[in-house]
């Protein structure tokens, strides 16, 4: 139209709802081979790196690309590392829950928590015995220390005698080498 009809670029643009910097814009060819053959060479080094750390060693080497262009080149030459699955742990085998048959052959200690109205928390400590469902002791603390636990265990020694057997659950609560001993 500019040609044949000699129309200027900005009458020409008009008609054809086209904007002056669409029509006058130029393509830039990046030359992506300088991040390619850096990129090559820490992958040479190190395998599994990934983009970021690959990207902190490329500006420890005073290269100032931005991290977008180099993802678009890590992306295009196939680096993604993969994020490994969760490991399946295999299915335990199903064992029915011991049942007692008398007093303190089976007791259970959990510990429990809760918050008070101003949002100060506390804890309960219960030991009941599987048999017939007594609560033996329940404590309550802000805090439920090894020792604690200990003591109340040594009072129900005195009073009732140990169980043949503990029922507790894998919480933090229960790893304490002076509870194993």
């Amino acid at each position: 139209m500019i040609t044949e009809h000699s129309v200027s670029i900005r009458r020409a643009c008009k008609e054809f709802g086209l904007s002056r910097s669409t029509f006058e814009y130029k393509a830039v060819v990046k030359n992506d081979e300088p991040i390619i053959e850096v990129l090559t060479s820490l992958t040479e080094q190190i395998r599994t790196i990934g983009f970021w750390n690959s990207f902190y060693r490329i500006r420890r080497m005073k290269h100032t690309w931005n991290h977008k262009r180099v993802y678009r080149v890590y992306t295009k030459m196939g680096l993604n590392i993969r994020r490994r699955p969760k490991k399946r742990l295999p299915a335990r085998a199903k064992q029915e829950l011991f049942q007692p048959s008398k007093i303190n052959q089976v007791w259970s200690i959990d510990f429990m928590s809760d918050s008070l109205w101003n949002g100060q928390r506390f804890r309960l400590l219960n030991i009941m015995d599987d048999y017939n469902r007594e609560m033996l002791s329940v404590e309550v603390d802000t805090s439920l220390p090894t020792l604690r636990l200990l003591r109340v265990l040594e009072q129900l020694k005195e009073s009732r005698g140990l169980p043949e057997m503990i029922r507790v659950d894998n919480g933090p609560e229960f790893i304490s080498s002076k509870l194993d001993a």
